[in-house]
């Protein structure tokens, strides 16, 4: 197993699990942020601590879960667990869960919604100032 954690692969994963594109996130980082910065940042192993807050905040994960999450680790883990439960005749599994995870994903679609909502009336106000440029020539 590896040791080393790379910080712009987690922001990957979670960025991705959540159905947030690159652009997505560039926009919600601000304006001298783009597609392409996104991809670089999530190529970097190491992030500046006040980069990898804002990009948790946006996420809405924890930034200790970008910071520390080390992928091997968590799948030694599953096979582990797995293991256990195929040797002991039977998964035990005894999750309480203090809130509903559906709730919680209906509460993700809906605030990716409202960014892409976000960022479609951003476009649509480029597209309008454009126009007005033109029409001026």
């Amino acid at each position: 197993m590896s040791t080393a954690i790379h910080h712009g692969r987690n922001i990957k994963r979670f960025r991705d699990m959540l159905g947030i594109k690159q652009e997505g996130l560039a926009f919600e980082l601000g304006e001298e942020w783009s597609q392409k910065r996104v991809s670089l940042l999530e190529q970097k192993e190491e992030i500046e601590q006040d980069i990898l807050e804002q990009v948790a905040r946006i996420l809405k994960v924890p930034v200790d879960a970008i910071r520390n999450f080390d992928e091997d680790h968590a799948i030694h883990n599953i096979q582990n667990n797995y293991d256990s439960s195929v040797i002991n005749g039977g998964p035990t599994v005894n999750v309480k869960c203090s809130f509903n995870p559906i709730d919680k994903w209906i509460e993700s679609l809906e605030e990716n919604k409202q960014l892409y909502e976000r960022l479609l009336q951003s476009e649509k106000e480029k597209v309008e100032l454009l126009q007005k440029m033109l029409e001026r020539i």
